[in-house]
Formats: structure tokens, C-alpha cells, sequence
């Protein structure tokens, strides 16, 4: 297990970044980042305090007057030194990113890196393409136009199983905008962020634009939510935190942005191609380990196909391969910790008693052993309203179940409280498009589920939160609206005043 990411000396500092440096932390509580592949501690540091959140949104504050002024031309072309610097230091990314999270590297070095750097070359763009309604005399005597203006501070939260990919969701469109930002990334996963701020520096964005604050979300991350001075907040993580964030965000009235859970739903209907559809589902289930919030979680197969799909998605998982991260050849990693492992296998035993785990369903032995690993998972012959059917298990678990008619099919997909991406799988385009029309979620896929576009917007319908991620529709959620009209008359007395002043002059 070599040529690991060396944090202990990268991140001498500490692991925060405020003002446009490293500076440790002052709660006096220290914390680990643990390679989830060895279980070894990796890194250690001194967690955020609510007196760090202060530094940090103070120096937010301050950077946000200067920052705000520039031109948008200024701020895209910062942004595009900032892809630059990003995509130099790429190979860093990506073996830090594995370290921290398991992820197989070519996970890292195919999709997490460039991805975000992608996603920072559009921004870039964004920023110079701010959209308002036309100017016009809409009541006849007035001019009347729109401007799009930044907000101020936003305090964001990111989780800990897409930490770079999810530190660029939430910082690129806040600073495209024109707004300054306090991102909290997960303690378990700092290092990624921390990386990113540091490269937004090196490109020429000032100081006290991007800082990072890693703290427990009980201390710095409800200290930053309901700070005074941060105007809005975005969160992606557990619906459950979620709904606490937003009773914070609710009593100082801020802007609220939630990508919360998923329970992705994946529609196979009987003149689908099986094969094409069961690598799908293998793909879409295991990447990340399964700990991806859009994953395919429930497949519902029409009957026809439903034994086919079964045994062939069976025959995939067994040949996955689990091993180190670092080693290209390892398809699947451990998952983040050692509990979230178990918090997985937790579901798995619970349901050998209604249900059928077809494969999978245990903790790998030999050199794993001693990892956060946990086999790919098929569970079948389980009810629409069982556990596994309707939590979000956040790991390498498909569960499959059979669905007659198309009416049935689309109830199922639609039959759980979350609504954040699905897909469905058919030839017919009728057949497809009226799944796209039904299925209640913030993304469909068509024969395929996964990928994403920084062109194309990501949130969810119901528990799974509201507000966008990527794309312009991202870049208007950091930004105020402001309507100004201007009198074109000249006239002191204006028809209106009548309502005021009757028949007087």
C-alpha cells in the first residue's frame, strides 16, 4: 500500500484556512483522519472552535466588499487560473482524496479531480454570464430592469464521501456570484478542501475569499449556520442534519440551499437490454462504494426480465474487485470508517430475516481485514415497505425487486419520501419519456445513471432537499434579485398620488 499522500507535512500548519493561510485550530480537541483502507491514522489536528468560525467569517466579511466589486471579466479570469493551478496539481488531488476516502484512484483520477476542475473552468464562464429580464417600460411611464447582486458571506456545510467534488459545488458558484465563503467540510475528509482554498489563493483569488473551517458539526458547524453575519447556507448531507440545519438557518432568516438523501430508484422495463441494464446497475450501485447520494439503490425489474437481471447482476458484483485503493487495478475501496461499515452490514443482517441476500453481505478476510471493506451486496424478495426498500443504506447494497404493469413500476420508483435522482431503461422512447415525466426526482437518466455534467443542474423533489448544485440554475441561488425603476415622466404629480390626494392638485 504505497505512494500514499503524505498529510502529516502538507498540513504541518493545521487544518484550517482562514484569511489565505494555514493556521491549526483552537478548541483543544484533536481529531484523525483514518485511511479506511488500513484503519491507520493518517493525519491529526486540532478541530475548529466557535472562536475559529468567527475568524473565519470576519475575514469572509471584510474580503466581501473588494471582492464583490470586481468586474465579472476579473472574476472569471481568476477562475480560470484557478482551474489551471487545479488541474496542475491533479495527481496531489487525487492521492489525497484516496488517502481520506478510499476511493480507488482511478475513481480519484477519472471523476473526482476532473470533474471539479471541469466544474471550475464553467464557473469561470458563469461569471460573465449573469442573466436578468430585459429592460423595459412595462407601466408605460417607468423604465424598469433587473440586477443579480451577490449576496454577502455564505457558510457552507459538505459531507465526507465526495470531498473535493462537493467543496467545488458549494464554493464555485457562491465566489462566481461575486459572494466571499466559509465552507465546513466533514472532519473525517478535510484534507481535499483544504487543498482547494490554498489553490484558489495561488491563482490570485484574495485572501479571505475561500476560508475553511473543520470542526465537529455541533460546534462549528451550528456556530456557522446561525452566524450573524453569514447570509446564507448550503448543505449537502442527511436529511435528518439537514432539517436541523434548517431550523438554525430559519431563526436568523438566511438564504437555505439542502442536497439532502437519496433513495435512487432504477426502471428497468421488459424491452430493455438486460446486459446494458445490469452492468448499469452494478455500476450505479458500487461506485463510491455505494456511498453516493444518486447511487441506484432499488431496482425494480418488469418480470420478464426480473430473473435474468438477478442472476446477471449477481454474476457482475462477484467479479468486482476490492483491494487497495492505490493499486489501479481495484475496482471498489473500503467505505469511509470502520461504523459506517458496520452501520451497512447492520441493514444486510436485518434483512436475512424477510429478504434473500443473493451475494455479498460480509466483511472481506486476509490483507482487507483490517479495512473498512465490504463485499458488493444483491438482496432480493424483499417488501416495497421494509428497511432496505426505504432507508438510505449509503453503501454497496442493491436491493431488486418485480413489478408487473408500467403503472406499478413508476408507483414503486416514486413509493419512498426521498426524490433526488433515478433512471429507466427501455427502448420505447414513449415509454421513457413518460418515466421522465412521472418519476418524481431531480434528475432521470435514460438507459444509463450516474453520470453528470457541470452544464446540467443537480438537487432533488421532497425529503431530498431543494436548490441546485452545478449549472446556472446553481449560480442563481447565490445571487439577491433586485428590481429598479425609473420615473420617465418628470412630473411631481404623479395618476397614481390620486389614491392619496383625490381631485387636488
Amino acid at each position: 500500500m504505497g505512494n500514499r499522500f503524505q498529510a502529516t507535512d502538507r498540513f504541518a500548519d493545521g487544518a484550517q484556512y482562514i484569511g489565505g493561510r494555514l493556521q491549526p485550530g483552537t478548541s483543544g480537541k484533536k481529531h484523525s483522519v483514518v485511511d479506511p483502507a488500513t484503519g491507520e491514522s493518517v493525519y491529526t489536528y486540532e478541530l475548529a472552535s466557535t472562536a475559529d468560525v468567527d475568524a473565519a467569517v470576519a475575514a469572509a466579511k471584510d474580503a466581501f466588499p473588494g471582492w464583490a466589486g470586481a468586474t465579472p471579466g476579473e472574476r472569471s479570469d481568476a477562475l480560470h487560473r484557478f482551474a489551471g493551478v487545479l488541474a496542475e496539481q491533479a495527481e496531489d488531488l487525487a492521492r489525497a482524496e484516496s488517502l481520506q476516502c478510499g476511493k480507488p484512484i482511478r475513481l480519484s483520477t477519472e471523476f473526482d479531480v476532473p470533474g471539479t476542475v471541469d466544474n471550475t473552468a464553467f464557473f469561470a464562464g458563469a461569471a460573465r454570464h449573469l442573466q436578468g429580464q430585459s429592460a423595459g417600460e412595462y407601466s408605460g411611464d417607468h423604465t424598469s430592469y433587473v440586477r443579480r447582486e451577490p449576496i454577502g458571506v455564505v457558510g457552507s456545510i459538505a459531507p465526507w464521501n465526495y470531498p473535493l467534488q462537493m467543496a467545488a459545488w458549494k464554493i464555485l458558484p457562491a465566489i462566481a456570484a461575486g459572494n466571499t465563503i466559509v465552507l465546513k467540510p466533514a472532519e473525517l475528509t478535510p484534507l481535499t478542501s483544504l487543498m482547494f482554498a490554498e489553490a484558489a489563493t495561488a491563482a490570485g483569488i484574495p485572501d479571505g475569499v475561500v476560508n475553511i473551517v473543520t470542526g465537529a458539526g455541533r460546534d462549528a458547524g451550528e456556530h456557522l449556520v446561525g452566524h450573524g453575519d453569514v447570509a446564507m447556507t448550503s448543505f449537502t448531507g442527511s436529511t435528518p442534519v439537514g432539517k436541523r440545519v434548517a431550523e438554525i438557518a430559519t431563526a436568523t432568516v438566511k438564504r437555505l440551499h439542502l442536497e439532502l438523501g437519496g433513495k435512487a430508484p432504477f426502471v428497468v422495463f421488459d424491452d430493455a437490454d438486460v446486459e446494458a441494464a445490469a452492468h448499469g446497475a452494478v455500476a450505479a450501485s458500487l461506485i463510491n462504494s455505494g456511498q453516493d447520494c444518486t447511487a441506484a439503490t432499488r431496482a425494480y425489474v418488469q418480470r420478464p426480465l426480473y430473473r435474468a437481471f438477478v442472476e446477471r447482476v449477481a454474476e457482475l458484483m462477484e467479479t468486482v474487485r476490492l483491494g487497495d485503493p492505490f493499486d489501479p487495478a481495484t475496482d471498489m475501496g473500503p467505505l469511509i470508517s470502520h461504523a459506517q461499515r458496520d452501520r451497512v452490514a447492520g441493514f444486510v443482517e436485518r434483512a436475512r430475516g424477510y429478504a434473500t441476500v443473493v451475494t455479498g453481505g460480509e466483511v472481506p478476510g486476509g490483507d482487507l481485514e483490517k479495512g473498512a471493506y465490504y463485499r458488493p451486496t444483491l438482496i432480493t424478495d424483499a417488501a416495497q415497505d421494509s428497511e432496505v426498500v426505504q432507508s438510505e443504506i449509503f453503501g454497496p447494497v442493491l436491493v431488486v425487486l418485480p413489478f408487473d404493469g408500467d403503472d406499478e413500476g413508476i408507483r414503486l420508483a416514486n413509493d419512498t419520501p426521498y426524490g433526488l435522482a433515478a433512471s429507466a431503461w427501455s427502448r420505447d422512447v414513449y415509454r421513457a419519456n413518460r418515466a421522465t415525466r412521472e418519476i418524481k426526482a431531480g434528475c432521470v437518466w435514460v438507459n444509463d445513471h450516474i453520470p453528470i455534467i457541470s452544464e446540467m443542474p443537480h438537487g432533488g423533489y421532497k425529503a431530498s432537499g431543494f436548490g441546485k448544485d452545478m449549472s446556472a440554475y446553481s449560480f442563481e441561488e447565490y445571487t439577491q434579485v433586485k428590481h429598479v425603476m425609473f420615473d420617465n415622466t418628470a412630473v411631481a404629480a404623479k395618476d397614481w398620488h390620486r389614491t392619496i390626494f383625490g381631485d387636488r392638485p
